[in-house]
């Protein structure tokens, strides 16, 4: 057997070891039997998607649906959209900061700056929350949203920076050094110069961003106190010793599916201007 072969082999299952599982929840989320199942079929069924808009009088006929709060999951994802409201742009400003600082200023602190700004990305999600619930919790604030967003925003921020530095570093800096020369003050050549070529990896780094917020669960579940975020309340519901509710395959459905129109369109759009340039 080949090199080429095997990694070929190794490669498919890989991809095979990845993707299957989504397949499996996407086919079950099809599936009118509850738990979700794919061996055992008992028809073809969009009420799993449905559920999210039919009428009350319909959740009280189906002994599954029933038994959902949907009010609640609408009020824990508006949680989490409040949450992503408040971290997103902050994790651009605090990671925008810690980019420009660690390229722009030669130090041999450099590198220990460079540990101490990414620490919060290795640390395990339940110290970042613990964390956070004490400190907070030591200056008389109540765990809530509040402490999440905090919780959060320790490490999404290195996201941005990582994203950003990776920029600033293929910028030319004779760029900025004439526009200072030519008499421009450093906020002008910032606004005028960095920030216009920053823009492509800001909303890259925008939109990782707000997955890490919406996404996460470790942090958010021990920094939340009483209050509830789209994460920890599908965690809720999939611990369920009766085993989940379809309903959270078709959340994933959904989700995965707008990943990949958002991600096709970014390719369609990259390509159109690949082809301009």
């Amino acid at each position: 057997m080949t090199a080429g072969r095997v990694l070929n082999l190794y490669t498919a299952a890989f991809m095979m070891f990845m993707f299957a599982p989504l397949l499996l929840m996407i086919v079950s989320s099809f599936n009118d039997v509850s738990p979700p199942s794919v061996t055992d079929w008992r028809g073809f069924t969009t009420k799993w998607y449905t559920f999210f808009w039919d009428a009350p009088e319909t959740l009280r006929a189906d002994p599954v649906l029933r038994a959902l709060d949907r009010p609640r999951l609408f009020a824990c994802t508006r949680n989490s959209l409040q949450v992503a409201a408040v971290v997103v742009p902050l994790a651009l400003l605090l990671g925008l900061a810690g980019a420009v600082f660690l390229t722009r200023w030669r130090s041999r602190l450099n590198g220990l700056l460079w540990w101490i700004l990414l620490s919060p990305m290795l640390a395990p999600g339940i110290v970042l929350g613990l964390s956070a619930l004490v400190f907070w919790g030591r200056l008389g604030v109540d765990a809530g949203l509040f402490t999440v967003m905090m919780a959060q925003l320790t490490f999404v921020a290195g996201y941005p920076m990582l994203m950003l530095m990776a920029r600033l570093q293929r910028q030319p800096v004779e760029l900025e050094e004439a526009a200072l020369d030519l008499g421009a003050t450093p906020a002008r050549v910032f606004a005028r110069i960095t920030l216009p070529f920053l823009a492509p990896a800001l909303l890259s780094s925008g939109v990782i961003a707000f997955l890490a917020s919406m996404e996460n669960y470790n942090t958010t579940m021990f920094a939340r106190g009483p209050a509830c975020t789209l994460a920890t309340e599908i965690g809720a519901m999939a611990r369920n010793p009766n085993g989940h509710p379809p309903v959270i395959n078709a959340m994933g459905t959904v989700i995965i599916l707008m990943t990949v129109v958002a991600a096709t369109a970014h390719s369609l759009l990259a390509r159109r201007e690949a082809g301009r340039a």
